[in-house]
């Protein structure tokens, strides 16, 4: 015979090179799959933490949306955006209301008061005043002294492809499409800025720092007053006189691994009406705002 027969320690030698190649090929595959499983639990864990999280964000704007009503006046909660804290399924949540009526309405603002507040917010005279008139032409309907596309016109020139809304602020944000509004400006303007309050001017009883230095004619010997005022009253809800009908809320709940939520919402209070929900939500966000 020409070739030769593979003796019994060459073939044991094969053998055992494919079984240590099965075993390493099994190793690989075990490997990928305890990955693959620890990741999914791991996925798994998360979204369960985050839906923990978000159930005690809510269960804080319902808690608030009770205490703002509470019927026992000197346990009802204050809307000056002061924090309430407590516990709910092992999740740390702070919940902080503010009235609308302290704000500034796009809407209904007289030119006096949005002018007081843009220059409270530091802009020059002349910078307020056009600010302002950009932002009253916006909600403007259009008149018949108005020349076709003049204030179109002028958006075109800065580079925008839209013109005035000439109707109504739909949402707060979207007074950063109007012409002059910066966006490091509306981020200073934005929490005292609102489209409910249906008011001309902020209640002074209500309004926060900013809003308050809106109203006009006020002096700062009034605005030292009202400060003082609340100082004192701060910690007697039935003498804090903040609670409106209008609020926006601000539900924050965090668990012991640091999984956290946020819910922000509008809501209106409807006391009083059979039949119908106590209360009603203008507005809904999830998460940290940008």
């Amino acid at each position: 015979m020409n070739g030769t027969l593979p003796n019994a320690s060459s073939q044991r030698g094969v053998a055992l090179l494919l079984v240590l190649w099965a075993c390493t090929l099994l190793a690989i595959l075990l490997g990928g799959y305890a990955a693959l499983a620890r990741t999914e639990g791991l996925q798994a864990r998360y979204q369960f933490a985050g839906t923990q999280a978000h159930y005690a964000a809510e269960a804080g704007l319902m808690r608030a949306i009770y205490g703002l009503q509470d019927p026992l006046i000197r346990q009802r909660w204050v809307g000056d955006g002061r924090p309430y804290a407590f516990t709910y399924d092992h999740a740390s949540v702070v919940v902080r209301a503010i009235d609308e009526d302290g704000k500034v309405d796009l809407n209904t603002a007289t030119p006096d008061v949005l002018q007081g507040l843009f220059r409270a917010a530091g802009l020059r005279p002349q910078q307020a005043g056009e600010l302002a008139r950009n932002i009253v032409d916006w909600r403007s309907p259009p008149g018949p002294a108005d020349e076709p596309g003049s204030l179109r016109d002028e958006y075109a020139a800065a580079g925008r492809d839209y013109g005035p809304r000439r109707g109504p602020f739909v949402t707060v944000e979207e007074v950063q499409m109007v012409l002059g509004m910066t966006p490091a400006l509306y981020r200073q303007l934005a929490p005292v800025l609102t489209i409910w309050s249906g008011s001309p001017s902020p209640n002074p009883n209500t309004a926060p720092p900013l809003a308050l230095q809106a109203i006009p004619g006020i002096t700062p010997q009034q605005l030292a007053a009202i400060r003082a005022a609340r100082a004192k009253n701060a910690n007697d809800p039935s003498l804090a006189l903040n609670n409106g009908t209008t609020h926006s809320i601000e539900a924050v709940a965090t668990l012991a691994d640091g999984t956290s939520a946020v819910l922000r919402a509008t809501v209106r209070m409807l006391p009083g009406l059979v039949g119908v929900k106590p209360y009603a939500v203008l507005r809904w966000q999830e998460g940290k705002q940008e």
